[in-house]
């Protein structure tokens, strides 16, 4: 028989938070369907590094300017502020300033695979993907009935 043990999302992001500043790699179980299809809820999980740079398509842990904790990619950056989007999301964004990302997916960890989401295969997946935002629902609507 296995233990659960439930945390509120804000006391254990703020214990990564902290691990991550550390240097500590930190791997996580994915929760929500925000990633889809790329990051399943319950069945993957992402390997975090506090040690980064950031360019656009990265997958981030960050704080938002609203105060929620996301692990979404980033689909545009400047100097200061980053806007995010969940693979998985139709519309709607959050931002943050560079200050409140504090950890990137390294790897995705899935049936005992570990997948680099930013190999070039990976990669071209997720740009096509983002291009195909307009028909994103219909496109998920027929990856959850599969």
């Amino acid at each position: 028989m296995t233990n659960k043990i439930i945390v509120p999302n804000v006391i254990l992001l703020s214990e990564v938070e902290r691990m991550l500043k550390e240097g500590k790699q930190v791997t996580l179980r994915a929760k929500g369907n925000s990633m889809l299809p790329f990051i399943r809820n319950g069945r993957d999980s992402v390997m975090l590094t506090g040690k980064f740079q950031l360019q656009k398509g990265d997958i981030v842990l960050a704080k938002t300017n609203q105060g929620t904790f996301v692990l979404h990619r980033i689909i545009r950056l400047d100097e200061q502020t980053i806007t995010l989007m969940g693979d998985g999301n139709l519309r709607g964004t959050e931002t943050c300033e560079r200050k409140d990302v504090f950890g990137k997916v390294t790897a995705i960890l899935r049936n005992g695979k570990t997948i680099n989401p930013y190999n070039p295969w990976n990669s071209w997946k997720s740009v096509c993907w983002i291009k195909l935002l307009p028909l994103r629902r219909y496109l998920l609507a027929i990856y959850r009935r599969l």
